[in-house]
Parts: structure tokens; sequence; C-alpha cells
């Protein structure tokens, strides 16, 4: 399995600021590129705890550590297969009741991309539409979503999960499609989404079904339905001073990520008109390190594409 180059990996560094002997979470592994990076920080004495729904995932991030350990630098290593929204009932099971710092990567890895088997790739014609992180998990698949949500609920889930501009017209095309066969392969909807967005008003930077395989994918997988969950999670866990950082790849993650942290800061975002607060601020928790989010340098994403979207935010537990 191709290993990703893990996206903004120097102010991931900066901003969690690991040291030697202390415990950290990777709560979304993938191939194991920032917790490589974390783990020899925390260097022999410390711990590093690996999360991840995707099994293979998990297998990859095994063997990459296992070709490191020659150089004993790594911490104690422990590898779970789960989604990130029970960080809590699995770190009572480890017998964690604090931890140091958190990453949240959000989204796909490029060995993920790379796997057409798996779905969440548009370059293969043939591919699957699965789209599922654990495809044991029994949950619906892309195809299934395609097959069987309305007009409407397409139009939505395009928009919501990734602000494609022709969510309505590309969900009626979906239908319209679909009512003569089902959709079963990627290139089905390449097809339908080429067709439905005008040649004129396609993104110059990125492919035409970019946003809406983004879309499916974040559906399939309850990604922004799960996020505030876990990241509750996350900070109970934290200690006092530890750091949590979160990468986002688009503007409805980014824009929840900000607004959980503003609320766990404690900052009020209600109109300034409005008596009373019902915006969710709490008694702060949490300190904002990163007044704006952080995004890769001209090089990094010349180097890197994947982190040409990529936005990281950071705050510290009070």
């Amino acid at each position: 399995m191709e290993y990703h180059v893990p996206v903004l990996s120097e102010a991931v560094l900066a901003g969690l600021d690991p040291q030697a002997g202390e415990t950290y979470l990777d709560a979304t592994l993938g191939g194991a590129g920032h917790a490589l990076l974390l783990g020899e920080r925390l260097g022999p004495t410390g711990a590093l705890i690996g999360i991840d729904q995707d099994e293979e995932a998990i297998e990859a991030a095994r063997i990459r550590f296992a070709q490191s350990r020659q150089e004993n630098i790594l911490p104690r290593i422990l590898l779970l297969h789960a989604r990130f929204d029970r960080i809590g009932p699995l770190l009572d099971a480890e017998g964690f009741s604090e931890i140091d710092g958190v990453l949240f990567d959000l989204g796909v890895s490029s060995s993920q991309l790379d796997n057409a088997r798996r779905g969440f790739t548009f370059k293969d014609a043939q591919a699957p539409l699965d789209m599922r992180m654990n495809p044991a998990g029994g949950a619906p698949t892309a195809a299934d979503l395609l097959n069987k949500l309305s007009a409407r609920e397409l139009t939505d889930l395009f928009w919501k999960n990734s602000d494609e501009r022709w969510s309505a017209r590309i969900a009626e095309f979906v239908c319209n499609r679909r009512a003569v066969e089902p959709y079963r392969t990627a290139g089905q909807l390449v097809e339908t989404i080429l067709a439905a967005v005008p040649k004129g008003a396609r993104p110059k930077d990125i492919h035409p079904a970019t946003r809406v395989f983004q879309a499916l994918r974040i559906a399939v997988n309850e990604e922004l339905d799960i996020l505030s969950s876990a990241l509750t999670q996350a900070i109970d866990r934290l200690r006092s001073g530890g750091h949590i950082a979160v990468i986002s790849y688009h503007s409805g993650e980014d824009g929840q990520v900000k607004r959980f942290f503003q609320a766990k800061a404690g900052r009020c975002q209600c109109p300034p008109q409005k008596p009373i607060c019902d915006c969710g601020a709490e008694q702060p928790s949490l300190r904002i390190v990163t007044k704006k989010p952080i995004t890769a340098s001209r090089e990094e994403i010349d180097a890197n594409p994947r982190s040409r979207s990529a936005k990281l935010r950071v705050a510290q537990k009070r």
C-alpha cells in the first residue's frame, strides 16, 4: 500500500508540541504518516494510540511502525480498529484517563483513493461506488444513496457536504439516469456529472466530479454527523495544557471545527442585539491557538496536491 505524504506536518508538530514521554492520540491513523512523526518526538518512554475504522489502514500502519522499530526510537504503540466517535470508551478500555494531545486529519487518504475497489476515486470508470471506510460495517454504499435518495435529498447532500454549486442539476440528472439503470460504477456517476455541469462552468483546478464524490464519501461514513461527538470526547480526555489539532478539507468540516472551538472557548456567536445566548457557548475549556486556520504553502501544494484544500486549527485545554 502506498503511504500518503502527511499534510501540514511541520505545522502539526509545532501546534501539538509533543514531548518525550507523553501520550498522544491519532484519531485518524491512515497510513501513519503523522503518527510516525509524533512517535519520533514521544520516544520510547511515551505512548501513541492510533484509531482508524479502516482495517487496511491499521495493517498498513502496523507494517510501517514495524519497519521503523529498528532504530528503537518509537513509543509504546496501540492500534485500534474503530470509528473516532468511540474515543472515550476505547481509552477507558485501554486504561488511559488522560492524554497529552490529539490529532484529527479528516478526509480520505491517498492509499484509499489509489485503491479502485474501495470506490473512493473517479479515476477508474469500473470502480464500484462503495466509499465505506469500514466495508464490514454494513452501512449503505454510495451507490445505495444514489439509487434511493430523492432529488431533494441528493441536492442537500451535495451542497451540505461539498458546496457543489450545481447540486440541484446534478441530482436531477442522477434521478433521470437511475430510472433507466441503477448506479454501480464510478464511470456512470462521472458521466452524469459531466452531462449536468456545463463545460464553461466547470472548475479549472479540480475535476468536475471531485465535490460530488467527496460529498458521497462524507455521507456514507457519517463524517460530519460524528465529528462533534468525537471532538468532545477527545477534549474531555485532554489534560490541562494539552493540545488538539484538526485538519479539514472543505468548508463544512472547517466551519464545524471553528464553531466547536469557539463554543468550547466560551465565545458567544449570537448577534449583539440578542438578549439571551443560545449559540452553545460554554464556560471556557479551550484556548484557541490558531486565530486563523493554517494552510499549505505553495511549495507544499506543488509537492503534495492533497494539501491544496487543507486547513489546520489548533486549540489548547485550559
